[in-house]
């Protein structure tokens, strides 16, 4: 048939939910259409049936598109027509992929691609949580293989209540956004923000989300039995087993040596030393390890060695609580800070924490430093943000950098939610704030180590910071029956074990939160100790900060502009600018400042030199009000007339 349509609906925080399948994009394996209150996304999966020789990883990739015609829009600039994803765009399909990634089956390594299109737009209906809702449903109902049904929600909390998937309009009034994803078993993604939130109502908004997401997952197991397809058979890549016994047999004296050293390049090079050594002897002796004499034995060589020290380190923790270099679980590394160590950025600060090195720098200015953002949604203007770079010298890899990454993106976006809910209203510093944070050096977490040298700098800027941030990395290395939290985690920690759990926040409380995990979810007791060790954590590394800077410089730096804000009525707005702009451009000249004018009357006007920021001021308010009784002007004599 050409159109076999279907919908299955659901009440989802007060608004109905339509999922469709069997009309639009049929040729894909799985496709759907989910509409609420107007927005309608398309979401569609498709699966290689053929893997690639040598495939040694998961090639998934999720992309999430808003087409402007879907509000209306036309888009804005030159190119009028959607080209590359945007910020927003690409931290949206991060958001889709990685609940998704780890419900794969074990051994699938066919290339897959999801992409959900926003085809219809209506701010009361978000299409990113639309968008998550459709990954899991057309996957679901694909023949491609997949663990469990999913669900996806935000949280915020509106005059101290929860709330599911609120309009555009309403996240204004909420101090709190949470986007959780999970099963109906378990949580396997958290991200978001809140204003200096306690864990424990963190932690409340995370099971609170979980709760709602269960009915969606019922949902779409409905949909999985009336319309799903047979799941497709497929070859895992059995491990080797004869190889593993013999390699754990030979090798696991020379991998001890190698997780006893702390040095992260040390070790790295111990282990390139070890694959090297590994696979001599797999191409001297290959038909003893059950290998084919046309084996890639270097490759081989590097899973094998990965495999055995992910084996090691991981029954080193669950077995006796032990750690690479032998930290204790609860333990953070070495940290060093410092501010004001670069002349001209307006802020500047360095902070390291034992490998991670993070230099972040501040800019302080008027309204031409907002950062536009053109969306369906809306024309924004950012006055604070955050540029997060990670160059290959910070993990010693010789490679040029062209453009921003993915992870790059993630990661600032984290870092700026962290300092975001610190930052001083528009009423008590006019200014737009740019922070950027360069990874000099990297072995866990340059994100958390970003918003630990971003608070620095900023209160190195003069910027009054409602308080200190701090941000701290968490592991999880767990058997399904045992589990071990793990603070401050190292790069290999990360790469061999199973959660990356991320939480920033000052001594009040979180103000940033993101987890990831590579098991198929966690449960409430890991989330909340997690909370609770890492909040343990947070504070020691608030503690050291505090030794270099608490509070913001009395004074800004030479060359910051200052700015002086006053109001003027809007009838006189045209007064001040003159024909063509005369008058305004002249004061602006004479004085080297410059002069922002709002639709309301509000005058910013910013310039370097205190003193001649204020005779500006003080002729515009001549110039606009006239004199003042009982007030002194200096002034030129022209002319005396007699009369």
């Amino acid at each position: 048939m050409l159109n076999n349509k279907k919908e299955f609906k659901i009440n989802y925080g007060g608004k109905d939910v339509v999922v469709e399948t069997g009309r639009l994009a049929k040729q894909a394996d799985g496709a759907v259409l989910v509409s609420c209150n107007g927005t309608q996304v398309l979401v569609t999966v498709c699966s290689s049936r053929d893997m690639k020789d040598g495939q040694d990883f998961f090639p998934l990739t999720v992309d999430y598109y808003e087409k402007f015609y879907s509000a209306g829009k036309f888009l804005g600039g030159f190119m009028k027509r959607e080209t590359k994803p945007t910020t927003q765009e690409t931290l949206t399909a991060r958001l889709i992929d990685r609940p998704l990634r780890p419900c794969f089956p074990e051994g699938y390594m066919y290339e897959t691609q999801v992409v959900a299109t926003v085809l219809s737009y209506n701010e009361t209906g978000d299409p990113e949580v639309l968008a998550a809702l459709g990954a899991s449903a057309a996957v679901a109902i694909s023949d491609i293989p997949f663990a469990s049904t999913l669900g996806n929600c935000k949280v915020a909390r509106i005059d101290g209540k929860f709330v599911l998937n609120p309009s555009h309009s309403e996240w204004a009034n909420s101090d709190m956004e949470i986007a959780v994803a999970g099963s109906e078993e378990a949580i396997l993604m958290v991200e978001g923000e809140s204003k200096e939130a306690p864990e424990a109502e963190v932690l409340e908004a995370i099971m609170w989300g979980h709760e709602q997401i269960k009915s969606y997952c019922k949902l779409v197991n409905q949909m999985q039995k009336e319309v799903g397809k047979k799941k497709r058979v497929f070859t895992p890549a059995h491990p080797n087993e004869v190889l593993m016994q013999k390699i754990e047999k030979a090798f696991t004296s020379d991998a001890r040596n190698v997780l006893n050293i702390l040095d992260k390049s040390d070790r790295s090079l111990a282990t390139r030393d070890l694959i090297a050594k590994v696979k001599t002897e797999l191409a001297k002796n290959f038909t003893e390890f059950n290998l084919p004499a046309d084996e890639q034995f270097g490759k081989k060589a590097f899973q094998c060695v990965d495999a055995l020290l992910y084996k090691m380190m991981r029954n080193d923790i669950l077995e006796h609580s032990k750690r690479i270099g032998g930290r204790k679980l609860d333990e953070v590394r070495k940290i060093e800070t410092e501010t004001n160590i670069l002349n001209a950025p307006h802020g500047s600060a360095l902070f390291t924490r034992g490998e991670t090195q993070v230099l972040s720098t501040v800019t302080l200015g008027g309204s031409k430093g907002d950062q536009m953002s053109d969306r369906i949604s809306g024309l924004f203007y950012n006055k604070f943000y955050l540029h997060y770079n990670f160059p290959g010298f910070s993990v010693g890899e010789a490679k040029g950098k062209y453009n921003v990454g993915r992870r790059e993106l993630g990661h600032g976006n984290l870092a700026e939610r962290a300092l975001k809910a610190v930052m001083p209203s528009q009423e008590d510093f006019s200014y737009t704030v740019r922070v950027s944070c360069e990874v000099l050096e990297s072995n866990g977490s340059s994100s958390m180590g970003s918003v630990c040298a971003g608070s620095m700098a900023l209160m190195d800027a003069g910027v009054p910071l409602n308080s200190p941030v701090a941000g701290i990395a968490m592991g999880l290395i767990s058997d399904g029956g045992k589990f071990k939290i793990l603070s401050d985690i190292l790069g290999d920690e990360d790469h061999l074990g199973d959660m990356d759990f991320k939480v920033a926040g000052t001594t009040k409380g979180i103000t940033a939160i993101q987890m990831d995990i590579k098991i198929v979810g966690i449960t409430r007791e890991i989330i909340k100790d997690a909370l609770t060790q890492a909040q343990k954590g947070r504070l020691h590394i608030l503690g050291e900060m505090s030794k270099t800077i608490t509070n913001q410089r009395n004074e800004f730096k030479e060359g910051v502009p200052r700015i002086e804000m006053m109001k003027i009525a809007q009838d006189k707005i045209g007064a001040l600018i003159g024909p063509g702009g005369k008058n305004i451009k002249a004061i602006q000249e004479n004085f080297a400042v410059t002069i922002e004018v709002e639709e309301d009357g509000t005058l910013r006007v910013l310039g370097v030199d205190p003193l001649k920021l204020k005779e500006c001021v003080n002729l515009i308010n001549l110039q606009i009000n006239g004199p003042e009784i009982n007030s002194e002007y200096d002034g030129i004599v022209v002319s005396i007339k007699e009369y």
